[in-house]
């Protein structure tokens, strides 16, 4: 094996370590809300810490690895699938520190958590183990089942905003614990979004074509050429 390869093998250990290591602080972060346990939320901006190290360490190895002049389109195409995922992982965790840091500025409330979160909350989860398992499995497949979600999340957040509306105006929730919902629902849409974003990237990876979506949803991937 050529020392770009070894390199390589090495980098992309690192960056499925780093997707399991922010999908487990971003299941965390979302349970801490659901539970409002304030003493969980406390550690999830401390271990984000680890996350940016470590976010620091592969984007500063990938440098050296392009020096090093693959040729093989795959190569240089999986060098930059590193990078780009790399990123969108730190923004992962920032949404999951900005769930924790909800639950600390606001405390616990009396009011139901809406089904509809749940289910949204849950979806959402399912989108970053699986992104994250494409990633590690080169697998466009997956990636692909990935994107079909992304619609969905976008409908449950709609009606989450349309719930809460309605909720703050006949006083079934307090402004407080609302404008909380919609800030963790925010969130939950970018963690969607940056799912998205790593699904194209393995598809790209995996196919060289780069993915497009139009406004009648998923299609199929086009050459960069087309």
């Amino acid at each position: 094996m050529s020392t770009f390869h070894e390199k390589l093998a090495e980098l992309r250990a690192s960056i499925v370590s780093q997707g399991d290591r922010v999908y487990q602080l971003t299941l965390e972060s979302v349970e801490c809300y659901f539970d409002f346990d304030g003493d969980k939320a406390a550690t999830i901006a401390a271990r984000d810490d680890e996350i940016d190290r470590v976010d620091v360490e592969i984007e500063r190895a990938s440098i050296p690895l392009l020096a090093l002049g693959p040729k093989d389109p795959y190569d240089i195409r999986s060098v930059l699938t590193i990078v780009k995922v790399n990123n969108e992982l730190e923004r992962i965790a920032d949404c999951a520190v900005a769930i924790a840091e909800v639950v600390l500025r606001e405390g616990r409330s009396t009011e139901t958590i809406p089904k509809t979160f749940r289910v949204m909350a849950n979806s959402v989860l399912g989108m970053l183990r699986d992104s994250v398992r494409a990633l590690a499995k080169n697998n466009a497949s997956t990636a692909q089942q990935v994107l079909l979600f992304d619609d969905t999340v976008a409908d449950f957040k709609e009606k989450i905003v349309l719930d809460a509306q309605a909720k703050i105006a006949s006083g079934a929730f307090s402004s407080t614990f609302a404008f909380r919902l919609l800030a963790v629902t925010k969130s939950l849409e970018r963690i969607a979004d940056h799912c998205t974003n790593m699904c194209e990237q393995v598809i790209y990876l995996e196919s060289g074509r780069i993915v497009r979506h139009r406004p009648e949803g998923w299609s199929e991937p086009i050459s960069p050429d087309a």
